[in-house]
Formats: C-alpha cells, sequence, structure tokens
C-alpha cells in the first residue's frame, strides 16, 4: 500500500506509548515520483519528485526541525533489498532524531510545515516514518541482552 500523508490517528497512538521527554529517532523510508505531481496545480513549474522533495519541502521542514533541536543523522541511498516484498521499492533513507515526540508534533501543527507539505505529497509516491527510540538492552558479541 503506498502512503504518503501523515495520518493523525497513527501520530495519536504513537505519542500514547512514546515516554514524554525522550529522545526519537525518525526512520524516514522515501521513492520519488519520477515528476512531481501537483494534482493539476500550475502555480509550480514542473520538476522531479526528488527535486520537489529536497528543494522545496525539506528546505522549510530541516530548518524547522533544526531551530527545535532535531538533527539528521543520517541520509543516504537504498541499494536494494535483502529482506522485505519485492514490490516495495525505496530510493532514500533518512534518519533524524528529535529531542521527543512532542517536536515532531510541533513540526506538523507549524503553519510554515503545513504549508511545505503539498512538496511532500507531490514529490513521494511512497514513504514511511518509523518512530524508534534507543533501547536499553545490551549488545555483545554473544547476543542481545
Amino acid at each position: 500500500m503506498q502512503t504518503v500523508d501523515i495520518d493523525p490517528a497513527a501520530v495519536l497512538a504513537a505519542a500514547s506509548v512514546i515516554p514524554e521527554g525522550q529522545p526519537i529517532v525518525m526512520i524516514n523510508l522515501l521513492r520519488y515520483r519520477e515528476q512531481a505531481d501537483y494534482g493539476g496545480r500550475t502555480e509550480f513549474r514542473p520538476c522531479s519528485g526528488r527535486e520537489a522533495y529536497y528543494q522545496r519541502y525539506a528546505s522549510v521542514s530541516s530548518r524547522l526541525v533544526m531551530a527545535d533541536g532535531a538533527k539528521i543523522l543520517w541520509f543516504g541511498d537504498v541499494l536494494g533489498r535483502v529482506i522485505g516484498p519485492p514490490e516495495e521499492r525505496w530510493d532514500d533513507a533518512l534518519l533524524v532524531e528529535y529531542p521527543s515526540f512532542g517536536t515532531l508534533q510541533r513540526l506538523f501543527a507549524n503553519p510554515e510545515y503545513q504549508a511545505a507539505v503539498i512538496h511532500r505529497t507531490a514529490a513521494l509516491e511512497d514513504s514511511r516514518l518509523l518512530p524508534a527510540m534507543t533501547s536499553t538492552a545490551t549488545v555483545t558479541a554473544s547476543g542481545i541482552r
């Protein structure tokens, strides 16, 4: 199933299980459209999905989240699939650390972000946005405990 829009019910469900004030890492999986799809709107010049995402959306969203204490931990090309459905394909992956899940919720509510999210929707054919936090387990040569 292809998904690109933020699901308010999923945000609330995640907020209910993520401890308040704990740093989280958002795992972003991105698959771009060949051409950004603005649904017939003509005020935006044609461009690739990748360009719409980075030049029009991420230029706004990254500035806003970094101003609120978030940081990009890692970004890179997805090179293939080892485990996963054959039809699932990703172009880029991105790891962003937020001081808390509330920081991400503030981003979603920010009017400047809301004005830029049209470019994210136009840019992406599919995406995943998964919250994660550091485990308290210990990793050793003999396994995880």
